[in-house]
C-alpha cells in the first residue's frame, strides 16, 4: 500500500510539472492552449534523440529539453499565439487543437509512430526498500526534482518583481503598460517558461508515461483535469489536484484495473460539484 502511495505521489508530481505551464497560461494569461502537450512531447523526443543519436547523458538532456521547448514556445508565442490573445475562447481552442494535430502528424512523418525507449542511467534504475516501502530510484528522483521546481516557481510568482509585474499585467494590461511594464515581454517570458516546464516534464515522463506521436492527445485530458480541479489562479491548487489524480490513478489501476480511468473521472466530477471554481481560488482572481 505504501509503495503504491509512493508511486502515486511520483506520478502526481510528474503530472504537475507537465500541467503547470497550462495552469499559468490559462489562469494568469487567460489563454486556452490545448497544444501544451505538444511542447511536452518535444521535450521527450529531444531527450530520446539526444541520448540515442548524440550520446548525451540523460541528466544533461533535461536542461536542453527545457531550453528547446522554451525556445519553441517563445517563437510560437511571438508569431502565432500573440494575435490570438484577444480572440474568443472557442477560436483559441480550435487554433491550439489544430497545432496539436499538426505536431502529431509532423513527428509521425519525421520520426515514426513507434514507441520510444529511454535508457536511464544505472544509478536511477531499480528499487530499494526503506521501512518496508519499495522505493523506485527514478521515481524518487522525480519527486525531489519536481518538489524543488514547485518551490522555485512559487517563490518566483509570489516573491519577485517579475511575479508582481505578471500579476499586474494580467489584472489590467492597460494600467500595467501605463506604469512602464512591458506586458508583451512579460507574457512572452511566461509562455516560454510554461512551455519549457512542459518540455522538462515530457523529458522526465517519457520513461514513465511512454512516448509516441499521440502523446499530446493521450494526456491532454489529464492536463485539463489537473487545471480544472486545482483551479487556475494559484500553483497550490494544480499541485494538490495532480497529487490526488496521480494517487487515485495508481491505486485504481492496481485494485480495480477493469474500471480503467473511471475512478479518476469520478473523482474529478465529485470535486467539481463540490467546488466548481477548483480547489483553490486566489482572492481577487478574475
Amino acid at each position: 500500500m505504501l509503495t503504491l502511495l509512493f508511486d502515486g505521489i511520483a506520478y502526481g508530481m510528474l503530472l504537475f510539472v507537465l500541467a503547470v505551464g497550462l495552469a499559468v497560461t490559462l489562469g494568469l494569461m487567460n489563454f486556452i492552449n490545448l497544444a501544451h502537450g505538444a511542447f511536452a512531447m518535444a521535450g521527450g523526443y529531444a531527450t530520446v534523440l539526444l541520448m540515442d543519436r548524440a550520446g548525451v547523458p540523460f541528466l544533461a538532456t533535461l536542461p536542453i529539453a527545457f531550453a528547446l521547448a522554451a525556445g519553441a514556445g517563445a517563437l510560437l508565442e511571438r508569431t502565432l499565439y500573440r494575435p490570438m490573445y484577444g480572440k474568443p475562447h472557442l477560436d483559441q481552442v480550435l487554433f491550439s487543437i489544430g497545432l496539436v494535430f499538426m505536431a502529431v502528424a509532423a513527428v509521425d512523418y519525421l520520426i515514426g509512430s513507434q514507441q520510444q525507449i529511454v535508457k536511464l542511467p544505472a544509478f536511477l534504475s531499480g528499487r530499494f526498500d526503506l521501512a518496508a516501502v519499495g522505493i523506485g530510484k527514478y521515481r524518487l528522483f522525480i519527486i525531489v526534482l519536481c518538489a524543488l521546481l514547485t518551490v522555485a516557481l512559487q517563490l518566483v510568482l509570489s516573491r519577485t518583481r517579475f511575479g508582481s509585474r505578471l500579476r499586474a499585467a494580467v489584472d489590467d494590461p492597460r494600467v500595467a503598460s501605463g506604469l512602464g511594464i512591458n506586458v508583451n515581454r512579460v507574457f512572452l517570458l511566461t509562455f516560454a517558461v510554461g512551455s519549457g516546464l512542459a518540455g522538462l516534464g515530457g523529458a522526465l515522463g517519457a520513461e514513465v508515461l511512454g512516448l509516441d506521436p499521440t502523446f499530446p492527445l493521450k494526456f491532454m485530458i489529464y492536463f485539463l483535469i489537473v487545471v480544472s480541479v486545482g483551479g487556475t489562479s494559484t500553483i497550490t491548487g494544480p499541485l494538490l489536484a495532480a497529487l490526488l489524480l496521480g494517487i487515485a490513478d495508481v491505486l485504481g489501476k492496481y485494485y480495480a484495473p477493469k474500471l480503467g480511468a473511471f475512478i479518476v473521472y469520478t473523482l474529478m466530477i465529485v470535486i467539481l460539484l463540490w467546488r466548481p471554481q477548483g480547489l483553490f481560488v486566489r482572492k481577487g482572481a478574475r
